[in-house]
């Protein structure tokens, strides 16, 4: 059944303020056609990670993170016949604003969990992090500019297995909007999660816990703007001051 807060979001009557893809709008994208953007995901994922050779320097590093933008948005391009801006809208002061704020509020919310998770059942840390307190300045310049990168594309797989699950949801499962909404909400969320494991030493209950409440929070803006520059200037300054306070504690603790 389909209440009455989506009667709205029919494939005829479009809302004017919604998610892209679940109902036929922009475009339709096809079971088939998310299938081929989730193997996109996965590729991206793949080609950031795998121990490639001629990618191991610094300029491979930059183009790892560069492709696990352009992949999976290129195959939601490909499926979607050119629609793929509307993962993006036009910025307004506003959304600057709520950059700020849910950085803020990730850096509270997962700190308080992660404080006690680590305390009782123990953490390990990124050590990517852990590697800024004894790279150069330079080294430190350069991590920045490519993690600017790297994290759209982790909002790139993250929204796009969230627009697939909400339409699989409300198309093919016959979900309300709302219950939809929750599903692609939980899902993608466990997928962040996951792809964190290798960063965090496989810790499994760290992952889908504390690094999933970070996602629960950063997944907001994009639910309440539908634009994933948001979401993406959220986790950027939310993991810039991460990065900062990493480089400042060792500083000082040199000092």
């Amino acid at each position: 059944m389909i209440d009455s807060d989506t009667s709205q979001g029919s494939a005829n009557t479009p809302r004017r303020d919604d998610f892209p893809f679940y109902n036929g709008h922009p475009a339709t994208v096809t079971p088939l056609g998310w299938g081929i953007v989730m193997l996109a995901v996965a590729a991206g994922f793949a080609i950031l990670t795998a121990p490639i050779p001629v990618m191991l320097n610094t300029a491979g590093g930059f183009l790892r993170a560069i492709l696990f933008v352009v992949v999976p948005i290129a195959a939601l391009g490909m499926v979607s016949s050119g629609h793929w801006r509307a993962l993006f809208r036009k910025l307004r002061v506003r959304d600057f604003l709520m950059m700020a704020g849910f950085a803020i509020l990730n850096l509270i919310v997962s700190g308080v969990v992660g404080f006690v998770i680590g305390k009782f059942l123990g953490a390990d840390a990124n050590l990517a992090v852990e590697g800024l307190a004894t790279s150069s300045s330079s080294d430190n310049v350069v991590f920045f500019a490519r993690t600017f990168i790297q994290l759209i594309g982790e909002e790139v797989i993250t929204i796009l297995p969230f627009l697939a699950v909400m339409y699989l949801g409300f198309s093919k499962f016959k979900l309300s909007r709302r219950n939809a909404i929750i599903a692609a909400y939980l899902v993608s969320t466990v997928i962040f999660g996951l792809v964190h494991l290798p960063s965090y030493n496989w810790n499994l209950i760290q992952c889908l816990v504390v690094i999933g409440t970070a996602r629960l929070v950063l997944t907001i803006p994009y639910m309440i703007t539908k634009n994933l520059w948001v979401s993406a200037g959220a986790h950027i300054l939310n993991d810039w001051l991460i990065f900062g306070i990493a480089i400042a504690g060792a500083a000082r603790a040199g000092g």
